[in-house]
């Protein structure tokens, strides 16, 4: 039997959230992950993702949208419970297309309604990927959950005489229903489920990385045999043990580059130092900004900017969960307007509004106190509804991510390359002065109140600080350090090549 605590299982180099709590002694693994668990998606099996790629096809080629998402006179309800008619029936002909044994066993002399499980279990698996995989289905998934918040209206539930919109399957929820849910507070699941790093990402040196593979594959074996029984096999069990591992690199990817740029600085433009050639200070109506912060306020407020997104990304599966909740309640209906940027459906979302001003208060308390505005737009011109909220903030790692692999890599392509080095030491004076100049540009334009579409949607509140970043970033390419980026890698903030 092995102990969760034997050297081979070095919990310290987990560098999870649980691992760090047992080693300070501040509680048992169990809490963190069974509380965590009820909002991890389980990772898709391979025959689910082969009726994924199904169900992307069939959306890539629906109008859906287009067709009910317009002003005219036209009896809604029929239209919609036409295109969803329509959306099914293209689903079922690539399923018999795909299988044709299936297809006839779930379709053969058999109408929607019969098949209802399957069509709610198609578009689960979809919802299900995309909470985990924010870059992916970017084209298809808003048109997926419109879909699937128009099936929930009564009237169109009455003509369809079928459900489409089932339960997330969770981590928690299967081991409930498997009678595993004791995995959970196995010390054993912190080795079971760590992200094993390469060198580059932080990781240890190519023995250590082989003895982590071994140990983590160890445990997972383990844990299959000692909670496997009569409804859950060894290999759902590990299904749950991969998922809760997906739920670490999600974390490292999305929220880690929040911490890094808090570490930036605190240690680089602390208010307790001079503010020099590096001030953040701004002010209102110089490049750009519409706020006016000496180098002390700036410096605020754009730590609990960060720690804010910190906060979200810590909470984003449970945000999702929420929102979701939320866009496909049947009693809380939406309404087309035209918000300033096209007709959008506008949705009152009180779950995820609970949750979010829950998160801003936690942040609010770790930075001590608030600078500018706490108002969250939530059902309003700004954030008409909850899939427009969680679209905005899946964005921050795409916005993070490229700066800290830059400001990561400048000092090896210093290192590396002579032409390089005498490029940043004739332009930028230096390695450690380039660092510096992307960074306190960053630090004051991309919180400066600015890339509102006019004055009185700009500031300080909460979207806004978002906005202001987003706005920053489309202008990378006008900055004189734009090179740097480029030879760290950057392909652009959206993921597309920059021209």
């Amino acid at each position: 039997m092995i102990d969760a605590r034997d050297s081979a299982l070095n919990l310290s180099l987990t560098g999870t959230d649980a691992a760090k709590a047992m080693n300070a002694g501040d509680g048992k693994v169990g809490d963190w992950y069974i509380e965590r668990a009820k909002f991890i998606p389980v990772r898709l099996t391979l025959k689910e993702r082969k009726y994924l790629r199904l169900l992307e096809a069939a959306l890539n080629v629906s109008e859906y949208t287009d067709k009910i998402d317009i002003l005219t006179y036209a009896n809604k309800t029929r239209r919609q419970v036409a295109q969803i008619q329509e959306l099914c029936s293209i689903i079922s002909g690539l399923v018999l297309a795909a299988d044709y044994k299936v297809g006839q066993q779930l379709f053969k002399e058999r109408n929607f309604e019969d098949n209802q499980e399957f069509f709610r279990d198609i578009f689960e698996l979809g919802r299900r990927h995309k909470i985990m995989n924010p870059e992916k289905m970017r084209n298809v998934y808003g048109k997926m959950i419109y879909m699937l918040q128009d099936s929930q209206i009564p009237e169109v539930q009455d003509t369809l005489s079928f459900s489409l919109v089932g339960p997330i399957k969770t981590v928690y929820k299967e081991l409930e229903k498997g009678g595993a849910l004791e995995l959970l507070k196995d010390d054993l699941i912190v080795a079971a489920t760590k992200e094993i790093l390469s060198g580059k990402e932080g990781g240890g040196s190519r023995n250590q990385i082989q003895k982590e593979i071994k140990a983590k594959e160890r445990a997972i074996e383990i844990l299959g045999r000692r909670y496997s029984n009569a409804k859950m096999t060894a290999d759902d069990i590990k299904q749950c043990l991969y998922s809760i591992g997906d739920n670490h690199a999600f974390l490292r990817t999305n929220r880690d580059p929040c911490d890094k740029m808090i570490e930036y600085l605190k240690k680089y433009f602390h208010p307790d130092r001079s503010e020099g050639e590096y001030s953040l200070a701004i002010q209102a109506g110089r490049g750009g900004a519409r706020l006016s912060h000496d180098h002390k306020k700036q410096y605020n407020y754009v730590l609990q900017s960060l720690t804010l997104w910190r906060e979200i990304m810590h909470d984003m599966f449970m945000l999702w969960g929420l929102a979701e909740s939320d866009l496909l309640d049947e009693t809380n209906s939406y309404r087309l307007r035209d918000t300033g940027q096209g007709l959008n459906r506008m949705q009152a979302a009180p779950k995820t509004s609970r949750l979010m001003h829950t998160i801003l208060h936690r942040a609010q308390q770790r930075v001590g106190y608030w600078v500018g505005s706490s108002v969250i737009h939530m059902g309003d011109t700004n954030v008409p509804n909850a899939l427009m909220f969680i679209d905005k903030y899946t964005q921050i790692y795409r916005i993070l991510l490229p700066i800290v692999r830059c400001l990561e890599s400048i000092q090896d392509l210093s290192d590396n390359n002579e032409g390089l080095s005498r490029y940043f030491d004739d332009t930028f004076d230096g390695p450690d002065n380039l660092r510096l100049l992307i960074l306190s540009d960053f630090f004051r334009h991309a919180f400066d109140g600015s890339g509102a579409d006019n004055f009185f949607s700009a500031g300080s509140c909460i979207d806004g600080r978002l906005t202001s970043a987003w706005n920053w970033c489309s202008m990378i390419e006008k900055k004189p350090y734009f090179h740097v980026f480029l030879v760290s890698g950057f392909v652009g903030f959206d993921g597309e090549v920059s021209s």
